[in-house]
Parts: structure tokens; C-alpha cells; sequence
């Protein structure tokens, strides 16, 4: 099954949409902008509810179908990265320092358009509610629309999303049974030592030793602590220190992040790096304290909404269901921990990656999505 021909006769228009948005990204919570243009966009479409300012500029609209029967809820982010745009693009970003740099204006162009398809045919028995979150960038806006209630309010029985993907061919599709992505946990160590001249060393405690040797004995967590089978990174990613050639400082600054899929491996990494930074700061007779911080949990597939929702992706091109498991990480791994669903991976061609300043969604992509999630809800809901 191709695209859809309706969804295809207005492909035109998803583009002009998803290129207006491309040209007022907005970060995390604060999308006013781009929730207002979806807003307009579903009342022009003619869906039944539209509930505005979940997660403070989220959205969820109702589209019912022709008999009552369950609710599925099919969610798209809305938010951009904060970070300037080099395309050059005549739809470039007009807020400095913003750009959607990962197709969540893709992502909010593929669910309008099946917002149309479905407010138009309604050839489903049930509901659907569509999701249109905030902050998945930073911010965990899909905990925040979870803990304001949207899976008991609205009844979702199982919710659905997609994220391009840059590499892949246009409309090809790929996911995995259970873990998909990981969790992604933060740390930030502070080293507190005695500064001084860089020329007597012997009258300071050095923090910067410290921090060196402490990073060395991070590596070994992931070589030394776990089962080499079990997927786990650990990456330091920042040290600072010091500001000028000749002067010992008083402190030093470790940052980083650890990716895993079991909860027991990522406490045996809370567990051993705390050892370390306890023993390195004994070693070293500096004082340091640990501020490990869990993020996003890891993104875990329904087994039986995954083998449906490729299915799907199936009857529309391909679907691969045997590609391993992303170290990355995505808040949706909340909504699939209230309800079951899965998360799958449409192509996006050949453009640059994701959070690349030169990147730009390929509109050619919006119609298969549109496409998915339209006979998703036909073939889940079906009269």
C-alpha cells in the first residue's frame, strides 16, 4: 500500500506548513508561536476537541470516529533545539539562536497531516488523540503531559510516534522489540583543592591531578564493572579548570553522561562512581562531592504494538524490526510507561544528521508518515 492519494494531493500544503514552521522554532516549554500555528491548523481541519496549555503549550485534539470504541493516542514533538542555523535556506530560522535542527517540524507536519486525513474520512471506530508535546529536547515535556493527567483524561489505550531519520531512504521504516533507546543520567563532579603558584607545586593540593585520575578510573567502569554484553557508554564530556598558565586553581569540574538499558546496571554505575570520586579524593587530599542526576528512562517497545505498528509500516514500503538497539536517548520513554505502544524510525534521505546546523527535514518523508499513522488508526480502530 503507497501513500495515501489524499494525503499525497495535499503533500503541497503539509510543505508550506512544516517550512513556516521551520521558520519560527522555538526551545523547550515556550513554544507559543508554534502551538498557536498548530492550533489554527486543527480548527481549520475540523477535529472535535482541541485542549491547549498541557505542559504549559501542549496540545491534545480528539478526532472521533464513526463508532465509539478505544483511543489511541499518536504523539509528535514540537520543539527546537537552541542552537543557530547555517542552511541558508529561504525558510530559514528567524529567531536567532533557535532552529529545528532534529525534524520536529517534520514530526508536527506528519500528525497534522494525518489529522486531516482522519477528521476527513473517519474510517475508524473509537478515538484519536492527537499529541502534540513540548520540551523533548530538554525538558521531559512527555513526564510533564503524563503527570498532567492526558493518559486518564482522554483514555489512551496505546500511544505511537516517529522520528525521522537522516541516512535512511525516504519512507523506509525501522524499530525493535522492547529497549530501543536508553536512558540518559548526568553527572558533575566538583573537585575543591588548596591553589598556589604553578612553580611550588608542593605548597598546593592540585585539583587538576584529581580530576585526571578520576576521569581514567570512570573509563573503567564499562571495561572493569559489567557484563560486556550488557549495552552500557560513559562519556566525560567536560573538564574545567584554571585560568592562566602559571597559577595552580583552587578547583576543578568533571561533567558527563552514561547511557544504559538496565536499571541495575546504571546503580552499579551510580554505586562504583561514587566509590570513585570518594577514594580518588582521599588519594589526592582534595575534597569532592558527586551530583549524579537520572534522566530519561530508557525508551522500551511493546512487543505486540511493535510487531502491529510494523506491520503497518509494511502494507506502506519496509519495515526493519532487526536493527539493535540506539544509545541515544527520548522522552517518549514516559508515555510508553504509561501506556503500550511503540516508537519507530522513518528515513529521511540523504541530509546532514540530526542536530547538525546545516540539517533540514526532508518534506518528501511527510507524506509516509502521514500515511503510518492515518492507517494505524484504520487498522487498529476498525469499523
Amino acid at each position: 500500500m503507497p501513500v495515501l492519494n489524499s494525503i499525497a494531493d495535499y503533500q503541497a500544503t503539509l510543505a508550506q506548513w512544516r517550512r513556516h514552521l521551520h521558520t519560527i522554532p522555538e526551545v523547550q516549554f515556550a513554544l507559543h508561536d508554534t502551538a498557536a500555528f498548530v492550533a489554527d491548523r486543527l480548527r481549520d481541519i475540523g477535529v472535535d476537541e482541541i485542549h491547549t496549555g498541557i505542559a504549559t503549550t501542549g496540545i491534545v485534539a480528539i478526532i472521533n470516529g464513526q463508532k465509539p470504541g478505544r483511543t489511541i493516542g499518536l504523539r509528535a514533538d514540537m520543539d527546537a533545539l537552541p542552537m543557530p542555523e547555517e542552511t541558508g535556506l529561504d525558510y530559514a530560522s528567524t529567531n536567532p539562536g533557535a532552529m529545528h535542527a532534529c525534524g520536529h517540524d517534520g514530526h508536527t507536519t506528519m500528525l497534522l497531516g494525518a489529522a486531516k486525513y482522519l477528521a476527513e474520512t473517519r474510517n475508524f471506530a473509537g478515538r484519536v488523540a492527537l499529541i502534540f508535546q513540548p520540551a523533548e529536547e530538554n525538558g521531559s515535556g512527555a513526564k510533564v503531559m503524563r503527570e498532567e493527567g492526558i493518559f486518564d483524561t482522554f483514555d489512551i489505550a496505546e500511544v505511537y510516534a516517529l522520528h525521522n531519520s537522516p541516512g535512511t531512504p525516504v519512507g523506509e521504516f525501522y524499530t525493535t522489540p522492547g529497549p530501543i533507546m536508553a536512558a540518559v543520567d548526568e553527572f558533575t563532579i566538583n573537585i575543591n583543592g588548596k591553589g598556589g603558584h604553578g612553580a611550588f607545586p608542593q605548597d598546593t593540593v592540585d585539583p587538576i591531578t584529581a580530576a585526571v585520575s578520576m576521569v581514567q578510573a570512570i573509563q573503567t567502569i564499562v571495561s572493569r564493572n559489567h557484563y560486556a554484553m550488557d549495552d552500557l557508554v560513559i562519556s566525560v564530556t567536560q573538564i574545567h579548570s584554571g585560568s592562566v598558565f602559571n597559577v595552580i586553581p583552587d578547583t576543578a569540574m568533571i561533567n558527563g553522561t552514561v547511557r544504559t538499558f538496565d536499571p541495575a546496571v546504571q546503580q552499579m554505575v551510580m554505586d562504583r562512581m561514587q566509590a570513585i570520586v570518594d577514594g580518588q579524593a582521599a588519594s589526592f587530599g582534595v575534597t569532592a562531592s558527586l551530583d549524579y542526576g537520572n534522566g530519561d528512562p530508557a525508551t522500551i517497545n511493546d512487543p505486540a504494538c511493535t510487531a502491529f505498528a510494523a506491520s503497518v509500516a509494511e502494507s506502506i514500503t519496509s519495515c526493519d524490526t532487526s536493527v539493535s538497539r540506539d544509545m541515544g536517548a527520548e522522552d517518549f520513554s514516559y508515555m510508553l510507561e504509561a501506556r503500550p505502544g511503540a516508537y519507530l524510525f522513518i528515513g529521511n534521505g540523504d541530509s546532514a544528521g540530526l542536530h547538525h546546523p546545516k540539517y533540514d527535514y526532508n518534506d518528501d518523508t511527510t507524506a509516509y508518515g502521514a500515511t503510518f499513522f492515518s492507517r494505524l488508526i484504520e487498522k487498529a480502530l476498525p469499523l
